[in-house]
Formats: structure tokens, C-alpha cells, sequence
């Protein structure tokens, strides 16, 4: 896809393809980037909120644009990354607003601003530059290693602060003022200003709720669904989790019927969005009215300990074909330890409603290398993967464990490379012909860990990455080079855990 006719023939496509698409004129122009491509993007409601926040001002556009399928030929064309609406340079923006939903898309922020033509690092561009602004997921929990690309980060939930820097764009302030005053507003962190330092996310009025989706495609991971917030936050306490009830005023509900009139009539199918969407107490009637209105139903998260017969004939009505929750822990005792309420009776029972209810497999998400995992869980891990492979076809989606700052398991250490791998492989061998185990990558866990314990060293780190290729082994070389250890508060020794999580040794070539 190298030759300019054919990016644009590409655009096109997509944007012809889309329902609810906002195309208009505004003195305020916003160019809302996505880092990852556009089948990532278009499933974030996060990212479709903003595109209605801001396209709802009368002063304002927002136009989108995403990280390319294909980067090496965007760059052989020579055009610059383009929005979607109509094919203008991003760079022609007031502003450029980024979501970042995790560590790792770091390398496609930079990415997307080379390709706009921008310098990365935000001290390094000029003064007549967009003003560059970070927000998304990955500030609930650290986004100093984002930071010094970006002019102002939104801390935490931003549909009602983005007015504010808004209205302030406008006034024609210079850099340097505008930063300034942007300082002072609560929920909006200005590293030229405030320095390497975490600062506080910000909640909207509950009266906002819930988000609401503005297109639907079929070009997406959630094919022309409607998207609706449930709720918001989680009322949980999982010591791993980033969303868990201490971070942002814990679980805030959406009415029932102000989610069901968030529908458009054309809307075939329903995505309902949330932390912990399955614990919303009205979430039965909620599954039925859409569900007999002749739509199908998707829900984001599934508690085994939420499940029933009522709202699993639902689900089959709605369309659900495969039942997927979450265990997180390889065993009871790393499940107490987490603070993870999900006990061995509930996943059994999710079995067994995966098996009466006619799904094609119960699909169980889990964490390894968890902070005090012996050989003796993972044990209980093949037994007991076995046994619910008689009930039911099941598939272990696996993930290493990787600490989040404002968790209670910040600054635990990374399991290592071969630990992990170790433990992918035995669980390969030991289920095979019973259970489909499927693993992220444990390298690119190292590196996510990396990146989510750091600070303004892994922005460098990643700035050497980006330009080694983007590799692992870039950015190996680039994180044992800039990155300062992180001390793990107690290395659990009966898992060989290396000293720090940039220890060499710990990693392959």
C-alpha cells in the first residue's frame, strides 16, 4: 500500500463503510489520533466519547486518524499521516489528542508523530506546532514514560476537562501561557511544568454517564456494535488491577433506561461497556430489553461468580456462542492472594452453563508468574484445566504478570523471560489434546513491564527503540541502557526472580 492513490483509496473505503460518522466545518480544529490501527481504535469507547465530546461543540471538529496497517508503506508514500473524515494532514490541527490504552502502543504514538512530522519529544517542537495532548487508560496508572512527548496529559476521565484546554486553545495564548494556566487545572498534568511526577486522575459528574458509541463498522474487532457504558469503575478489589474500587470513586452505575434510549433504531447489535459490567445490579433486565428487541448482545467482562441460568439463556438468545471469564490466579491460594473473589465452585459452574447453553468453549483468562507462584499451582492448574475439559471445551488465554503502578502490586518484579516461557511450556505439553492454551508474549511482557514501572528514562528508551526498528532486541538494548532498575519490594527466591527487572541475565539474545 505504498502509493498515495492507494492510501487514499483505503481511507475512503473505510470511512464510506461507517454509520454515525461526523463530517462538518469548526474554526477549532482536532485531529484525535489512535496509536494502534484502526481495528483497535474503532473498538475503544473511550476514543469514540472523545470524537462526540469534542464534534459537539459548535466551535469545534474532531477528525480521526490511526496508526497504518502498514507503516513501511505510509513512509514510502511520503504523505503524512492523514485524518479519515477528509484526508487532511494531521499536523494541520490546533491540537493533536492521543488515546493510549497501554504501555506498549508507546512506539505508535511515536510513530504517529513522525509520520505527521512533528518532533517526538514535546521541547523539541516549535512553537507554532499543535499542542499535543495525551490522555486514555494508561494514565489511570503511569504515564510518565509518555509524558515528554506530550504538551498536556488528561489525567483520568477526560469528557468534561477536554472543554476546558478547549476553550483555553482558543483565547490564542502563547505556548508558554497556555501551559501555565493549563497547569493549575485539576485533571491535567503539564510534564513541562509539573515535572517527572504522577498527579491525580479526575471522575466526571455521574450525571454524564453512560459514554455512548457515534459509528458503528463493520472494519472493527466489535463488527458494527453499538457501544453503551454500563457502568463505570469497579467496586472490586484485585490487588493487580488498575480499574480496581480505590482508583476512581469505585463503581458508578448507568440507569437502565438511558442505556437502552442511547440506541439507535438502526443498530443491529449492542455492545454493553464497563470494568465489571456483569455486576451491575439491573444488568438482567438490561440483556433482556435489548435482547428482545431483536438485537444481539455483547457485554465487555463476565463474572463467573455473576453467571446464572436466566442470563445465560439470554446470552444464547443474543448471539453469544463463547463464554469468557476470568480466573487470574493459577490456583485458589494465588486467587485469595490476589484479592481475586472468583473461587474453584464458580469457574466449574461457568462450565457448566458453557456446556448446558451450547457454547463452542469456555475460554478462561488467567495470569503466570504472579508475585509468590511455586511449582505447586501450576500443578493445580493442570488438574484442574483437565477436569473442566470434561465438562466443556476450553481454551486458557494466558497472560505473564506484569506490575502497574497505583496497584498495590506496584514495583513487584517480573518473573523473567525463561520463567515464564517455562511455564508456557509446560502447560502446552501437559494439556495438549485437552486444552487450547494461547499466550501473549513474555519478552513483550518484559517490555511492557518495563515501560509501566518507568518514568522519563523509558520515553528515552523508547525514542532508541523506535529508532532500532521497533524490535525486541531494540528494545532490549535501548531499556538495559536508560532504564533504572526498579527494586522489587521482596524478590520471591523459590522463583529464581532476577534482582530487578532489567537484570540482563534474565533475558534471551
Amino acid at each position: 500500500m505504498a502509493a498515495p492513490h492507494v492510501i487514499r483509496g483505503h481511507l475512503r473505503a473505510l470511512l464510506e463503510a461507517e454509520e454515525g460518522t461526523i463530517v462538518k466545518e469548526a474554526p477549532l480544529r482536532v485531529s484525535l489520533t489512535y496509536p494502534s490501527p484502526y481495528r483497535a481504535g474503532m473498538s475503544s469507547l473511550g476514543f469514540q466519547l472523545l470524537y462526540r465530546e469534542i464534534n459537539g461543540r459548535p466551535d469545534a471538529v474532531a477528525e480521526r486518524a490511526f496508526l497504518p496497517d502498514d507503516i513501511e508503506g505510509w513512509r514510502r508514500s511520503r504523505l503524512p499521516l492523514l485524518t479519515l473524515e477528509t484526508q487532511q494532514p494531521v499536523s494541520h490541527a490546533q491540537v493533536i489528542a492521543f488515546s493510549l490504552a497501554y504501555e506498549l502502543e508507546i512506539g505508535g504514538l511515536i510513530e504517529c508523530l513522525a509520520l505527521a512530522g512533528l518532533a517526538p519529544r514535546a521541547r523539541d517542537r516549535r512553537a507554532d506546532d499543535p499542542l499535543v495532548v495525551l490522555g486514555g487508560p494508561i494514565t489511570f496508572s503511569n504515564p510518565l514514560p509518555a509524558a515528554p512527548f506530550a504538551d498536556v496529559v488528561v489525567m483520568g476521565e477526560g469528557e468534561e476537562v477536554i472543554h476546558v484546554l478547549l476553550d483555553w486553545v482558543q483565547e490564542g495564548l502563547s505556548r508558554d501561557a497556555l501551559l501555565d494556566r493549563l497547569a493549575g487545572v485539576p485533571g491535567l498534568y503539564v510534564p513541562a511544568v509539573h515535572g517527572e511526577r504522577l498527579l491525580p486522575v479526575v471522575a466526571v459528574d455521574n450525571l454524564r454517564l453512560p459514554a455512548v458509541g457515534q459509528i458503528r463498522t463493520p472494519h472493527t474487532e466489535l463488527s458494527n456494535m453499538h457501544l453503551v457504558e454500563a457502568e463505570r469503575g469497579c467496586h472490586r478489589k484485585c490487588t493487580f488491577c488498575v480499574m480496581r474500587r480505590s482508583t476512581n470513586g469505585g463503581m458508578r452505575l448507568a440507569d437502565p433506561d438511558a442505556i437502552f434510549e442511547s440506541i439507535p433504531e438502526g443498530a443491529r447489535r449492542v455492545g454493553l461497556v464497563g470494568a465489571a459490567v456483569s455486576d451491575h445490579p439491573k444488568l438482567v433486565p438490561i440483556v433482556e430489553r435489548i435482547v428482545r428487541s431483536g438485537r444481539e448482545i455483547g457485554l465487555s467482562s463476565l463474572r463467573a461468580d455473576r453467571l446464572s441460568d436466566e442470563l445465560m439463556a439470554l446470552l444464547r438468545e443474543g448471539g453469544y456462542k463463547t463464554l469468557t471469564v476470568a480466573s487470574d490466579g493459577a490456583s485458589e491460594r494465588l486467587r485469595v492472594a490476589l484479592q481475586k473473589v472468583i473461587r474453584e465452585e464458580h469457574l466449574l459452574s461457568a462450565a457448566g452453563y458453557a456446556s448446558r447453553y451450547g457454547m463452542r468453549y469456555l475460554k478462561l483468562y488467567m495470569m503466570v508468574g504472579v508475585p509468590g507462584e511455586e511449582s505447586a499451582d501450576i500443578d493445580e492448574l493442570v488438574r484442574f484445566s483437565r477436569e473442566i475439559a470434561t465438562i466443556t471445551p476450553v481454551a486458557l488465554g494466558i497472560a505473564p504478570f506484569v506490575a502497574k503502578r497505583n496497584t498495590p502490586l506496584d514495583r513487584r518484579p517480573f518473573a523473567g523471560i525463561p520463567y515464564v516461557e517455562g511455564v508456557l511450556t509446560r502447560l502446552k505439553r501437559e494439556l495438549r489434546g485437552r486444552v487450547d492454551v494461547r499466550s501473549t508474549s513474555a519478552r513483550w511482557a518484559w517490555v511492557e513491564y518495563a515501560l509501566a514501572q518507568g518514568g522519563f528514562d523509558m520515553a528515552e528508551a523508547a525514542l532508541d527503540a523506535h529508532a532500532g526498528g521497533g524490535t525486541f532486541a531494540a528494545w532490549k538494548r535501548a531499556i538495559l541502557e536508560h532504564g533504572r532498575e526498579v527494586q522489587p519490594l521482596d524478590a520471591d527466591l523459590r522463583m529464581g526472580l532476577p534482582s530487578g527487572p532489567f537484570a540482563a541475565e534474565a533475558l534471551p539474545a
